[in-house]
């Protein structure tokens, strides 16, 4: 893509199999956004509130939205001076609180609990996976990231579909995997603990989709 002159942005929707591991660019990666409310500690009930700070490039510095935060002699200030900006975007400062609570649980959790972050979303994925293979559709055999995906299908010669399982979770407390996606595996389930589940919530969960 850079050799034609193009330009790789990454979807940090969330980030958990990634932190502390690898950085977006390293990989080669341009521009990114990063979930705060997803990957980041920051609640997101009820639909927001929701952040997602956007990482760039020094070579697309300037055609960030203006204002931008920069430093002079120790000293921050608003950076008007972007001669390629596209200017402000509605609120320029974003969700300002969300942005400080995820600030302070990186500065709480370190670079390597970061990097124990991912890995406990990684074993706690493929623990639920690798326990699930034998009663539900296993559409990869290769170990997963931090999110497994299952097909439902098996269960449809008993009447039984994907939202039904995801509905009877609802009945014992637990809160339903994303259903129906990925749109090209029928029956979908995907799956993503994350690295905060306890194991006992894990086998709990395992024991009721069973």
């Amino acid at each position: 893509v850079h050799q034609k002159g193009g330009l790789v942005y990454l979807d940090g929707a969330n980030l958990n199999a990634l932190l502390g591991i690898t950085r977006a660019g390293d990989s080669g990666f341009d521009a990114v956004h990063f979930n705060l409310h997803k990957t980041f500690s920051t609640p997101h009930g009820g639909g927001g509130p929701g952040s997602g700070p956007v990482a760039v490039r020094r070579i697309l510095e300037n055609y960030l939205p203006a204002p931008t935060i920069s430093m002079n002699n120790k000293t921050y200030f608003l950076n008007y001076d972007i001669p390629y900006s596209i200017g402000k975007v509605q609120t320029f400062h974003g969700n300002f609180l969300v942005m400080v609570k995820a600030y302070t649980f990186l500065r709480i959790i370190g670079e390597q609990g970061l990097k124990e972050i991912s890995k406990s979303a990684i074993l706690n994925a493929n623990y639920i996976i690798q326990s699930l293979k034998n009663d539900y559709y296993l559409v990869y055999s290769d170990f997963c990231m931090h999110e497994g995906v299952l097909s439902g299908k098996n269960l449809k010669e008993r009447g039984i579909k994907t939202l039904d399982v995801a509905k009877r979770l609802l009945d014992f407390g637990l809160h339903a995997p994303t259903v129906y996606f990925p749109l090209i595996v029928s029956e979908a389930l995907m799956i993503e603990p994350t690295d905060s589940e306890s194991k006992e919530t894990l086998d709990k969960f395992i024991e009721v989709m069973v």
